[in-house]
């Protein structure tokens, strides 16, 4: 009867953030500094309407851009529960710990000695990413490393991931272009040809990281309780870590470095999923995917025509809930 009743739930739940997901993609579709009727959506939508106005409007603007901010939303806010799940860490998500960064380094130096080879992109933001979330996993097993010191390595490892793009953008100052809009993170510009290669990546790992949320569920209780239920710890933190690296990276190569996505609503899906790991990385997904596109919509239509990057409406809503979670730890005493 209680499983019954759980399971219900979790329909509930689902089915409220994937109608909350719909209603996003149909107000950033519809919505904007010209806005469009659903009456003249679905037309274009069928393929029926391909030469208006409008049908250009959705087909070469609004509508790569809402896949883009469902698919990095999703991407991100599943990347940071399986790295807060990994790393037993509230505080852990991909711009903190170093995932962002260096994807964004991996990116920088593909785009420095290979200019122009996009399909190249996904590949070496997910090299970088892997490289950053190892760095600091490989930092905190040598130190023995408390969960707020091993933000604080993330931190410092991010810092030198950004020294380092500093200095190819010195020397190779034509390797991004318009790298200032790659730092803060937007969908200005976004086409399909840039969400696709991401998409597949995108799709891949959340598959993986799926087929191991059974693991990643025994994982959660510490490494320890873990490792006495006959769980080979390594290989599947290495496993969920790669899939989180994948998910960061392909986000980051189509929208730049988003913030704080990873942190914000893997938190409010882990209430509404309890210790549950398969409802926490769909609710994940489906709550960054909503996440991400409204925030998008606010972004580019409170100050119309001008247009704000939406990692600056991520930074103001996630900055001071950092800090809140900060406060919550009682200054690092727990979990120390």
């Amino acid at each position: 009867m209680e499983s019954r009743q759980r399971n219900k739930k979790r329909v509930r739940i689902s089915a409220a953030l994937f109608a909350a997901v719909l209603v996003a993609a149909a107000m950033s579709i519809c919505l904007g500094p010209v806005t469009l009727p659903l009456s003249q959506i679905g037309p274009v939508l069928l393929r029926q309407d391909t030469e208006s106005v409008a049908a250009r409007i959705v087909l070469f603007s609004r509508l790569p851009r809402t896949w883009g901010t469902l698919l990095a939303g999703a991407a991100l806010a599943v990347s940071g529960a399986v790295i807060q799940s990994v790393l037993e860490n509230p505080l852990a998500a991909p711009n903190v710990i170093g995932v962002n960064t260096g994807a964004g380094l991996a990116v920088a130096v593909c785009c420095a000695i290979v200019p122009g080879a996009l399909w190249l992109t996904p590949v070496a933001a997910f090299v970088g990413a892997l490289a950053g979330v190892l760095l600091v996993l490989l930092i905190g097993e040598r130190t023995g490393a408390s969960r707020l010191t091993l933000v604080l390595a993330g931190i410092a490892v991010s810092a030198v991931f950004s020294g380092a793009v500093d200095l190819i953008l010195t020397f190779v100052p034509e390797a991004l272009s318009a790298y200032s809009d790659f730092r803060i993170g937007g969908f200005s510009g976004i086409t399909m040809r840039k969400v696709a290669p991401a998409a597949a990546v995108i799709g891949a790992a959340f598959v993986t990281a799926l087929s191991l949320s059974p693991q990643m569920e025994v994982l959660a209780l510490g490494a320890d309780t873990a490792h006495s239920l006959g769980l080979r710890v390594r290989p599947v933190r290495v496993a969920l870590l790669c899939a989180a690296a994948a998910l960061a990276g392909a986000a980051v190569s189509m929208a730049g470095l988003l913030g704080f996505v990873g942190l914000i609503v893997p938190h409010a899906a882990r209430k509404a999923a309890g210790g549950e790991s398969l409802p926490l990385l769909v609710y994940s997904a489906l709550g960054g995917a909503a996440f991400v596109t409204l925030c998008d919509l606010l972004a580019r239509t409170v100050f119309a025509p001008y247009e704000l990057p939406v990692g600056v409406v991520l930074s103001f809503l996630g900055g001071p809930f950092f800090l809140w979670l900060i406060l919550r730890q009682k200054g690092g005493h727990r979990g120390a």
